[in-house]
């Protein structure tokens, strides 16, 4: 009876119940700890992939709705959902970036990415029910996805849109090659031919070029990316204005000198068909535009003439050829409406243009043949400075194309866009 009326060792017992509930509260504490650091690594994963998904979606030259839709839908994979009825999530996008080594940056080049979301507590709400959300949140800049210019833009979707052979050079120093095809086989290098160009880029995701490379066939330092998502479609210039079309002007034999043309640089001729004979004939083709409307261009072999300020447009049919031998020299006009632009073949028409030349021909300016398949098949010494968009291109001679960017036909992607803050 003296021992259950003792009251010793009651103070211990409190103690532990004391210290019970300290250690269970240090527990739930430490398990808020946890749980929020946990949420703020998830945090900072989403954040760094919806700066890079936006980053990407600007590289390609895509809008800002683009890249606000490509981050959001990044930031839900990665648990922080946008789209909740209930506690979603925010993904705020600032470019330039709102602060940091990167808030000067220009041309869209880097993308900041805030994102945050509340998320539930246990010990905090049990202690208090106002704190029984907190929210976390992460901060992220990517960039360096940088784009270039395209200008050779091949738009055909299947096949072989890129076939060279005997020789042939394509060369630019800042610019691409975009290939729309989706074929295995969508470019075909050989005979000698090669590709120096900074990055060619194809829709295909099959393309191997071990069995579309060979027989001497090179890609010189070109950086090849299969499978883009963006093809190339460049817009056309608008059409020249031409009313009354005269027959082709130029009369046969030989032994005569002619002029043909508009009467001013800034002038339109338009004939049913041009021929350029080279039987002897001295040719003078006046500076300005001249509309092929329904016929042939057709320069013939064994001349060696040309036009200096010269755009060429062929509508309702009109196809344009260049004789094996013929020795030409065209370029186009340096102002105005069609400043660079050599041929524009009618997004309407498919007739194919035929460009072979003679041993030292020489092409500057665009060719525009956006429904048509293009051919150059020229001498060793023949030199094509040009942007060509066309459904494909062959080159089966020894000839050599020197692109460079001038009027962008589209853009691709250089490198990959990675997370710098």
């Amino acid at each position: 009876m003296n021992f259950l009326k003792g009251e010793s060792g009651q103070a211990a017992v409190l103690m532990a119940l004391v210290m019970g509930i300290l250690i269970l509260g240090f527990a739930a504490f430490a398990l808020d700890i946890g749980f929020m650091f946990h949420e703020k690594r998830r945090a900072q994963a989403a954040a760094d992939a919806a700066a890079i998904a936006a980053a990407e979606e600007y590289a390609y030259g895509n809008s800002s709705a683009a890249a606000q839709a490509a981050a959001n839908a990044i930031a839900k994979l990665n648990g922080f959902d946008p789209t909740l009825a209930k506690n979603p999530a925010t993904v705020i996008l600032n470019v330039p970036p709102a602060s940091g080594n990167y808030a000067n940056s220009s041309n869209n080049a880097y993308v900041e990415a805030d994102v945050s979301m509340p998320i539930p507590t246990f010990f905090l709400a049990a202690v208090n029910s106002s704190e029984s959300k907190m929210t976390v949140s992460a901060r992220a800049v990517a960039g360096g996805g940088q784009s270039s210019p395209t200008c050779i833009c091949l738009e055909r979707a299947t096949g072989m849109d890129l076939n060279m052979s005997n020789a042939s050079q394509i060369t630019a120093a800042n610019c691409n090659i975009t290939v729309d095809s989706s074929s295995n086989n969508a470019v075909g290098v050989v005979g000698s031919a090669g590709i120096s160009v900074p990055l060619m880029g194809t829709i295909s995701t099959t393309w191997d070029n071990s069995n579309n490379i060979n027989n001497n066939g090179t890609l010189n330092s070109t950086k090849v990316i299969t499978g883009i998502s963006t093809s190339c479609a460049p817009p056309m210039p608008a059409v020249p204005t031409y009313s009354t079309c005269a027959n082709d002007p130029l009369p046969g034999g030989g032994g005569n000198s002619y002029t043909v043309g508009p009467s001013s640089s800034s002038g339109t001729a338009c004939y049913k068909a041009l021929t350029v004979d080279g039987n002897g004939n001295t040719v003078t083709l006046n500076p300005g535009n001249y509309v092929i409307n329904g016929g042939e261009l057709h320069f013939e072999s064994g001349l060696n003439r040309g036009g200096n300020g010269v755009f060429f447009y062929l509508v309702n049919g009109a196809s344009v050829v260049i004789d094996n031998g013929a020795n030409v020299n065209l370029v186009a006009q340096s102002t105005g409406t069609y400043a660079g632009i050599l041929f524009f073949e009618d997004s309407g028409d498919s007739q194919p243009m035929s460009i072979q030349g003679g041993a030292s021909s020489v092409f500057n300016g665009e060719i525009l043949a956006p429904a048509a398949a293009v051919t150059l098949g020229n001498g060793s010494g023949t030199t094509i400075d040009a942007e060509i968009a066309a459904q494909s291109l062959t080159m089966n001679g020894g000839g050599t194309l020197h692109s460079t960017a001038v009027t962008n036909l589209g853009t691709l992607n250089t490198s990959v866009a990675k997370v710098t803050e």
